[in-house]
C-alpha cells in the first residue's frame, strides 16, 4: 500500500472519529434531561463566576449594614471607610472572608433560581402560544416571584452561613467563631443552635428574593424586549442597558428586606438565651425607632454594584 493512500486513510479515519465525537455531543445536549438541566447548571456557574468577582462588595454591603446598629447618631460608615479599615489593618483578603459560603448560596439559590425561572417561563410560553399571543410582563413578573422564592428558601443556610462568617470580625476576639469554611460554619450552627437555626431569617430570605427577582428578572426581560423593537443597539448594548435597568429595580425594592435578613442572621442568643430581634416586624420596628427610615437603604450605591451584575 502506498503512503499516500495510507496517509489519505488516516486521514478519514480522523475525520470520521471526530464526526462521531461531536454526534455524540450534539445527542448529549439534546437528550430530554441534559435540555432540562442545562439552565440550571448555566445559572449556577454564572452565578459563581459574578460571585467570585464581587465578593468584597458583598462583604463591604453586609458591614455598611451592620454598622452603627441601635445608633441614630455617631459618625456614619461608608463603603470606603469599610474599606479603608479592613485593607489599612493588613488584612486585604479579608474582604473575601465567606467566598465559600458565597459559592455555595450561588450555587443553590442561582441554579434553582434561573432554572425555575426558565421553566416557569416555558410553561408560560406555550400557555401564551396557546392562545395565540406572546407573554406579556405580568407572566415575567409570576415567573419571577416564584422563581425568586422557591429558591430562596433551599439557599437559606448557606445564605446564613455567609452572613456569620462576614460579620464574625465585628465581634471581640475572644467570642469570634473563626469558621474555617461554610462546612464548618454550617456544621457547628446546627449543633449550637438547632437545624432549623439554619433557616433563621427565611421570611426576609424569600421576601428579598421574590422582590429581586421581580425586579432583576421581569425589568430585565421587559427591557430587553422594549430595546429590542424601539432601537437600533446593538444586542451586546440592549443586554448591558437591560442589566442596569434591572439592577436598579431588584436593587430599589430588595434592599429592605436584604437589611432586614442581614440583622436577623447575624444575631446570636445572649447568655440569658434572649435574641435582639424576634422577628421580621420586630426587626423592622426598631430600626425605625432607633436608626430612622432611611437606615434601610444606607449603601444603596453599593448594593447596585452588588447586584448588578447578576442581572
Amino acid at each position: 500500500m502506498s503512503r499516500s493512500s495510507t496517509t489519505a486513510q488516516a486521514v478519514e479515519a480522523t475525520k470520521s472519529a471526530g464526526q462521531e465525537v461531536k454526534a455524540t455531543s450534539s445527542t448529549i445536549l439534546h437528550h430530554p434531561y441534559t435540555r432540562v438541566a442545562l439552565p440550571f447548571i448555566n445559572g449556577g456557574l454564572a452565578g459563581m463566576m459574578a460571585t467570585a468577582v464581587i465578593q468584597p462588595v458583598d462583604m463591604i454591603k453586609v458591614r455598611l449594614q451592620l454598622a452603627g446598629e441601635g445608633l441614630s447618631t455617631g459618625p456614619r460608615s461608608s463603603a470606603f471607610t469599610i474599606t479603608k479599615d479592613i485593607v489599612a489593618s493588613g488584612r486585604a483578603l479579608d474582604l473575601y472572608t465567606g467566598l465559600s459560603a458565597g459559592l455555595l448560596r450561588q450555587a443553590v439559590y442561582t441554579t434553582a433560581r434561573l432554572g425555575f425561572f426558565d421553566t416557569f417561563m416555558g410553561m408560560a410560553k406555550s400557555r401564551a402560544e396557546a392562545a395565540g399571543k406572546a407573554p406579556g410582563f405580568s407572566e415575567r413578573a409570576f415567573s419571577g416571584l416564584s422563581a425568586g422564592g422557591l429558591a430562596a428558601m433551599l439557599g437559606n443556610p448557606a445564605d446564613l452561613a455567609l452572613i456569620r462568617m462576614q460579620s464574625d470580625g465585628l465581634k471581640p476576639k475572644d467570642m469570634r467563631a473563626n469558621y474555617r469554611s461554610v462546612l464548618d460554619a454550617l456544621v457547628r450552627i446546627s449543633k449550637a443552635e438547632g437545624i432549623t437555626a439554619l433557616w433563621a431569617g427565611c421570611v426576609p430570605t424569600v421576601a428579598r428574593a421574590m422582590a429581586l427577582n421581580f425586579g432583576q428578572l421581569a425589568f430585565f426581560s421587559e427591557a430587553k424586549s422594549q430595546l429590542k423593537t424601539k432601537t437600533t443597539w446593538s444586542p451586546q448594548v440592549q443586554t448591558l442597558t437591560a442589566s442596569a435597568i434591572a439592577g436598579f429595580f431588584a436593587s430599589f425594592f430588595s434592599l429592605p428586606f436584604d437589611f432586614i435578613k442581614t440583622r436577623l442572621q447575624k444575631q446570636t442568643r445572649a447568655p440569658d438565651g434572649t435574641l435582639p430581634y424576634k422577628g421580621v416586624l420586630h426587626c423592622a420596628q426598631k430600626v425605625v425607632r432607633e436608626e430612622g427610615w432611611l437606615r434601610f437603604y444606607r449603601g444603596f450605591t453599593t448594593y447596585y454594584v452588588r447586584i448588578a451584575p447578576h442581572a
